[in-house]
């Protein structure tokens, strides 16, 4: 119970009110975190009476009362790490910086994870260009199902020209072509196949691995360290503050935590100083006093200073982890590399394949194209000059224009005496005549002379 200061207390700025009772009323204006808050609304009856009442279980009452109160902290939590990062991105809180080292790890982490997510996707663009595929073999492979077995390009041009082949008649000179390209196409398209698996494998796998497995627990990690930084810096701040509130309550150890009535006589308001009370009267009165607040800010300044400590100890333990698991990247490109050698040796075995099959079509096709030429050429009137027919290439002499080197690709067999055969590597001296068809020259090597395909050959000057 509050009383009114005496009539005849002029000159009282400051009254304390006595009480009848040794009871005192304080009002406490500290704050208290979600925890706390939670437990005082908790304190006066216990959970399990409630539930007694409604007929729940106690055990499910409890745990009920423990995911509330596990709610309750996380949002503390989450509030006081939302504060922090708000006041450090408007400079109003200090932040605790890594050391150079461990950001040159969490820098180079950072660029192998890019590169290798780009290098990966275009990889997946070139063994696969068509974008309705890659969808669906990635549904397949996420609904973990076998992949259906899909022809490449060149396996279905291959099976069109041999469907073509037999309409238009395998005795034909087309028709006949067609079957030896179709077959030719379709080795293609089954060296393509396995290189895409080959390379699935060996290459993209490993990068996949890396993105989805050792990438999100380096990513896990670092979002754990940035919560125990931003932990640790907003005990830092708290800590700073509360040493601060302590040198300023050691000027004023009268004002602390709880409620001081304050009153002024009419008399005296506008003139009168304030009045310390004398504690050392001996009339039997009862006061209520505040505590002092240097006290329960030094009780304040320990417990920050505890919790700084705990928060120190996580954050260093978690920055070890993250340090080890950034380290782990060198051997992580270790491994890239040994796939990109196998990767490269898959690349070479598939072109030197396909090389090697379009070497033999071209030799198939190579008599059968030089026949079409020399009837092209020679038996069409229409080909040159009236007198191209006749023309005897044992005749013809070097046009005054001069001749010009040549290298020999490949092997050629003279179909008939006008031809002149040739080895692969070998030089020649060409040259053309009026009347030819254009895409024969004439070729000579020592005493021998003949037509020579133009596409056998590499002019050098």
């Amino acid at each position: 119970m509050i009383n009114r200061p005496p009539k005849d207390g002029a000159g009282c700025a400051l009254y304390v009110a006595p009480l009848e009772a040794p009871v005192s009323l304080t009002v406490s204006w500290r704050r208290r975190s979600a925890p706390e808050v939670l437990e005082v609304l908790e304190a006066p009856e216990r959970p399990e009476q409630h539930a007694d009442a409604a007929g729940i279980q106690p055990g499910l009452a409890a745990r009920m009362d423990f995911s509330v109160k596990k709610l309750a902290s996380d949002a503390g939590v989450f509030f006081t790490r939302a504060v922090q990062f708000t006041e450090e991105k408007l400079g109003q809180a200090e932040k605790t910086e890594l050391d150079a080292h461990f950001e040159n790890l969490l820098a180079r982490a950072d660029t192998t994870k890019n590169w290798t997510e780009k290098i990966f996707r275009q990889t997946e663009v070139l063994l696969q260009p068509n974008p309705s595929a890659r969808i669906e073999e990635f549904l397949y492979e996420k609904l973990d199902r076998k992949i259906p077995s899909r022809a490449t390009n060149g396996e279905l041009l291959g099976q069109y020209m041999l469907e073509a082949a037999t309409d238009f008649g395998p005795g034909t000179p087309y028709g006949s072509t067609l079957i030896k390209v179709g077959e030719c196409q379709r080795r293609l398209g089954g060296a393509e196949r396995e290189f895409m698996q080959t390379a699935s494998v060996a290459f993209l796998g490993p990068l996949r691995n890396f993105l989805e497995g050792d990438w999100r627990t380096i990513s896990k990690e670092r979002r754990l360290l940035e919560n125990r930084r931003l932990d640790l810096d907003a005990c830092k701040t708290r800590l700073k503050k509360a040493k601060a509130a302590e040198a300023k309550a050691a000027c004023l150890p009268l004002i602390g935590y709880e409620i001081i009535l304050y009153s002024f006589c009419a008399s005296s308001l506008a003139s009168a100083p304030l009045a310390t009370p004398d504690f050392q009267e001996t009339r039997p009165r009862n006061y209520v006093l505040s505590a002092s607040a240097a006290a329960l800010w030094s009780e304040e300044v320990d417990k920050a200073e505890q919790e700084l400590r705990v928060a120190q100890t996580e954050f260093d333990r978690q920055g070890e982890v993250t340090r080890l698991l950034l380290e782990g990247i060198g051997s992580t490109h270790v491994n890239h590399l040994r796939c990109l050698h196998e990767f490269v040796e898959a690349q070479a075995v598939y072109y030197a394949q396909c090389h090697q099959y379009m070497e033999d079509l071209q030799k198939e096709l190579g008599r059968f194209q030089n026949i079409f030429a020399v009837n092209t050429s020679f038996g069409s009137p229409s080909a040159g000059s009236p007198g191209a027919d006749a023309l005897r290439v044992e005749e013809v002499k070097p046009p005054p224009a001069g001749t010009r080197k040549a290298k020999v690709l490949y092997d050629y067999d003279a179909a008939d005496t006008s031809e002149l055969s040739l080895l692969a590597d070998e030089l020649i001296t060409v040259y053309t005549v009026p009347g030819m068809d254009p895409d024969w020259l004439v070729g000579e090597k020592g005493n021998q002379k003949g037509k020579v395909p133009v596409t056998y050959l590499e002019l050098l000057s």
